[in-house]
């Protein structure tokens, strides 16, 4: 059996799709070294630089939902190619600014504009494709963005030993280089003829129609646990890794890898093996993998077990994530993807900006057993949650 064989049937549209992600993840530079611009190049405290990228989390959270509904409005192609032309252009006025207010600010509006392109990806993902190919679908896009995000920060090490500045100038060609080869793109009229279909009256009115979908509320809520694990990776575990356990910084990244190989050789596998199996089942499985993995670190204190967890958990990050979009996919009414896609995405913001932040305090403040102690806890949370996740009229057969 070809474990590749759900990618045969994805339209032209969606392979388009990939390599406009790919293109521009590649160029993923600024984010990964904006606490060392600001502390090294800016002079400003590692307490301002992590204020910085709280605003940039802040900005992306307000922003999801607004342009999810914005691509309702006007077609999320429209959104993708504003997003990365308009981020292009803040991307190199951003390496001019050296006022630290002036860059809080700039910070704000370049994560609005820059994290604008996800929701309405999603929702573009969502329209090209059918019902069943959506979770090879949404596990392809997620392939794209890992190995661009394996390219871009590589590269951006070296830009910083000749000059942070070129951090920028990359981020900001590769930004509009994604954005000409959308443009350059002739996309299939399948999205197009069902914007033109959709009833203008419904759009106008879709502000707070989120409220009234209990049961996708209940699912947002539900996942957050989970979410604010997942990004331990980003604050606690670095932490862990070097000043717990004596690693170097150098053994972490090589840590990292594994993550990110993984990601890239077996999750399209592993969601094309699963594409079966009920969304419920799932996203309880992948939610368990998270809270087994990561609360493993608890006693992982050598070589072997420090593996095992990182791939434990990422077993867990290649089911929930492409799952969890997949099910908003679903879940969503025709004409308000692009509204339930910024919800969705408004929560990936929220643990992006609070779960580095959340797990560093517990980790100064009580020790790593407890916090990954409390990592296994949340996983839990959310597994339980999951079981109580509604399936109707999902049209996938499961």
């Amino acid at each position: 059996m070809n474990p590749w064989k759900g990618l045969k049937g994805l339209p032209h549209d969606m392979w388009a799709l990939f390599f406009t992600s790919l293109i521009n993840r590649s160029g993923t530079m600024v984010i990964p070294f904006l606490a060392l611009y600001l502390t090294k190049k800016i002079g400003v405290s590692p307490t301002e630089a992590g204020t910085a990228l709280l605003v940039y989390g802040a900005a992306a959270f307000i922003a999801a939902p607004l342009t999810g509904k914005l691509s309702d409005k006007i077609g999320s192609l429209k959104v993708m190619k504003f997003a990365l032309f308009g981020s292009g252009i803040l991307f190199f006025v951003y390496s001019f600014i050296t006022d630290y207010n002036w860059i809080l600010a700039a910070t704000f509006i370049l994560a609005a504009v820059n994290e604008s392109f996800r929701p309405a990806n999603l929702s573009f993902i969502t329209e090209i494709v059918t019902p069943s190919q959506r979770r090879m679908a949404f596990a392809l896009n997620r392939l794209a963005i890992n190995a661009g995000m394996s390219i871009g920060p590589v590269i951006g090490g070296f830009l910083t030993l000749i000059d942070y500045h070129y951090l920028f100038y990359a981020n900001a060609i590769a930004s509009i280089a994604a954005g000409i080869y959308t443009s350059s793109i002739k996309w299939s009229s399948l999205a197009g003829a069902q914007k033109e279909q959709t009833d203008k009256k419904n759009i106008s009115n879709i502000k707070f129609a989120i409220l009234s979908d209990k049961s996708y509320l209940f699912f947002l809520f539900a996942i957050i646990p989970a979410n604010l694990v997942f990004f331990q990776h980003l604050g606690a575990l670095p932490l862990y890794i070097v000043n717990d356990l004596g690693y170097t910084t150098a053994a972490f990244g090589l840590f990292g890898s594994i993550n990110t190989i993984l990601i890239i050789i077996a999750e399209v596998p592993l969601n094309n093996w699963m594409n079966n199996v009920s969304y419920k089942k799932t996203l309880m499985l992948g939610a368990f993998f998270a809270a087994i993995g990561f609360g493993g670190f608890a006693i992982a204190t050598t070589t072997f077990p420090l593996v095992v967890a990182i791939i434990v958990f990422t077993i867990g990050e290649m089911t929930f994530f492409p799952i969890t979009a997949a099910y908003t996919s679903e879940i969503a009414p025709a004409d308000r993807r692009g509204e339930y896609m910024g919800y969705y995405q408004m929560t990936f913001s929220f643990a992006f900006s609070a779960g580095p932040w959340l797990g560093t305090v517990v980790y100064e403040n009580y020790g790593s057993v407890i916090l990954w102690s409390g990592a296994l806890v949340f996983g839990l949370i959310t597994t339980a949650l999951m079981f109580f996740v509604k399936e109707k009229n999902l049209s996938n057969g499961n």
